[in-house]
């Protein structure tokens, strides 16, 4: 596959820029160390305003989902800093700094899911692994693309689900990026934000329910990243 992919009509989903939700999510860590009487729970390190570009070929079949990342500021001036990139500190790349730091978040271990899950009917469509790898720095934050192939049979785009999340929630990914469909422009895109306030209502009782001596360490820490993600749906009509 030479993975270029021909331009065609998008369908968009605008970014919500500013919206409070996500302004909301850079405080859950301070709100739940206040309310809880121990400190290690699991809670956000690395914040990434994501992007989905969903590629539908001419059949209404999947083909290619393009993943933006955009790291936080801090993150960025680490990743930066560590690989020496930036280094008169104007917060623009240079076409080999560029090179060089494509792909650096693209070392995938065997068996991680980029962090993306995608439902096609309720049942899980198979990705590969990232590929074209581009980056680049916009006001100092590093944003990166890659491109995953749907592997398998093909996957009608006909309801289609995807939810960015890393499951440990070490990672916080807030869909703040453009959400668009390439391909046929009558397709369809949906979000459905996740109940901030309940969820952390839920986590709190959970929680308070624990001995304060309980080592979350040494046990299972629950898995939450699922239950503040936002979910994105897309229809596409049948061909």
């Amino acid at each position: 596959m030479s993975g270029k992919i021909p331009a065609r009509r998008r369908t968009a989903l605008p970014a919500p820029v500013g919206h409070p939700i996500f302004a909301f999510m850079r405080w859950i860590p301070a709100l739940i160390a206040y309310c809880l009487p121990f400190s290690a729970v699991a809670h956000p390190h690395v914040f990434i305003d994501t992007g989905l570009e969903f590629i539908v070929d001419e059949s209404g079949n999947l083909t290619h989902v393009r993943v933006t990342w955009a790291y936080d500021e801090f993150y960025s001036l680490l990743v930066l800093e560590d690989m020496r990139l930036d280094q008169d500190g104007d917060g623009v790349l240079s076409e080999a700094e560029e090179q060089r730091l494509a792909g650096f978040d693209a070392q995938w271990v065997e068996g991680y899911n980029g962090d993306l899950v995608i439902l096609a009917a309720d049942q899980p469509v198979a990705l590969s692994g990232p590929l074209e790898p581009r980056a680049t720095t916009e006001d100092g934050r590093i944003v990166t693309t890659h491109l995953r192939k749907v592997e398998g049979e093909p996957v009608p785009a006909q309801a289609l689900s995807a939810k960015p999340f890393d499951e440990t929630f070490y990672t916080a990914y807030e869909v703040t990026r453009p959400v668009t469909v390439t391909g046929p422009e009558t397709c369809r895109i949906d979000r459905f934000e996740p109940d901030i306030d309940g969820e952390l209502a839920q986590m709190q009782a959970f929680l308070l329910t624990l001995d304060a001596d309980y080592d979350l360490e040494e046990n299972d820490i629950p898995l939450v990243g699922e239950r503040f993600a936002t979910e994105i749906r897309v229809s596409c009509p049948a061909t």
